[in-house]
């Protein structure tokens, strides 16, 4: 079985996978155990795994508080460390690289952040309509899809 793996690392990202060709998404686990019991339960029979991540920038700006950068940070080890561990290939992405694929402009463009991540959650829900996307999910689904496209694969929607 292969499995592909979309995560937005942040304390309000989430994890989308293409497993057996079926779509699924959560909001990220609240704790270390739940993340270990998480990826230890989808990448059972999986001989081929990888996860595609968005790398945290080295500078994420002066409008962003220490401690949701400390989060971010501490998140992005944490996964890392637990996908590393599991012999799940990891392939890091940026933010810039997987949003410039789906031809959406920049949060730049946008009056808010607000206004990109509801863009983003938009194209989420257009691209996977039969999901329950939020905002916690819409990131690591377009990762996801992002990551099969590179791959040559057609994501599928269940």
């Amino acid at each position: 079985m292969k499995i592909t793996i979309g995560i937005d690392p942040g304390a309000s990202g989430g994890i989308a996978w293409n497993k057996d060709n079926l779509i699924g998404c959560i909001p990220m686990p609240e704790s270390m155990p739940d993340l270990i019991e998480f990826f230890r339960d989808l990448i059972k029979g999986c001989y081929e795994c990888e996860a595609y991540i968005e790398n945290v920038p080295k500078y994420v700006g002066n409008n962003i508080p220490s401690s949701t950068t400390a989060v971010l940070f501490r998140n992005f080890g944490y996964i890392e460390g637990v996908i590393g561990t599991l012999n799940i290939r990891t392939i890091l992405v940026t933010p810039h690289e997987w949003q410039k694929y789906f031809h959406l402009g920049t949060k730049k463009d946008c009056s808010s952040t607000t206004e990109w991540k509801n863009k983003l959650k938009s194209e989420a829900m257009r691209l996977y309509p039969a999901h329950r996307i939020t905002l916690k999910t819409s990131d690591a689904l377009l990762i996801l899809d992002y990551a099969l496209s590179k791959k040559g694969q057609q994501p599928v929607s269940d």
